[in-house]
């Protein structure tokens, strides 16, 4: 018996670590992963208390392209987190799948540097303030290749959000 114990208590460790990874990449009703990062469509997205139009609008999103974190898919409706953790409903027809980032919002005064390479030590073409809205063509090895202002170039992946820690796309 003294055996089983640890086999039972390894068992359960395994299963609940199985289930805990299921949870993470869930498909939503959209066919969709979720969690996701979209976009806003619109310069005014009003953003509800609930998946309904019933439901009273928390408050109103007022520049197009900002970055959103889907965290739940109810019908047509999802809710979305901002950089702030504000969390609240919108109708999906006022996201958009292209990918978009803001520079450093958790911060007030450093920049980040726009470099011309996937490197550290790349030249650096522009340093970017804080709340920059840069679109993002994709991410790989800790990098993200971004458009902001007329300016092309690498960010560290660490420095957006609206792009997961390690996450690879094209």
């Amino acid at each position: 018996m003294r055996r089983l114990v640890p086999l039972l208590i390894l068992a359960a460790y395994l299963a609940g670590g199985a289930q805990a990874q299921a949870q993470a990449t869930k498909t939503g009703p959209s066919g969709l992963p979720v969690p996701r990062f979209v976009s806003l469509k619109s310069d005014r997205v009003n953003v509800r208390k609930g998946p309904s139009r019933e439901h009273d609008i928390a408050w109103t999103f007022v520049r197009a392209g900002l970055p959103v974190e889907i965290v739940q898919e109810f019908d047509n409706w999802r809710r979305v987190r901002d950089w702030e953790g504000e969390e609240g409903w919108v109708f999906h027809s006022l996201l958009s799948g292209r990918r978009t980032g803001l520079v450093t919002p958790w911060e007030s005064s450093s920049t980040t540097p726009l470099r011309a390479d996937a490197s550290s030590d790349a030249t650096i073409l522009a340093e970017l303030k804080p709340l920059v809205l840069v679109n993002v063509a994709g991410c790989s090895e800790g990098w993200c290749e971004v458009s902001a202002n007329g300016y092309d170039g690498w960010v560290d992946q660490t420095r957006l959000f609206g792009v997961y820690p390690d996450e690879t796309f094209e």
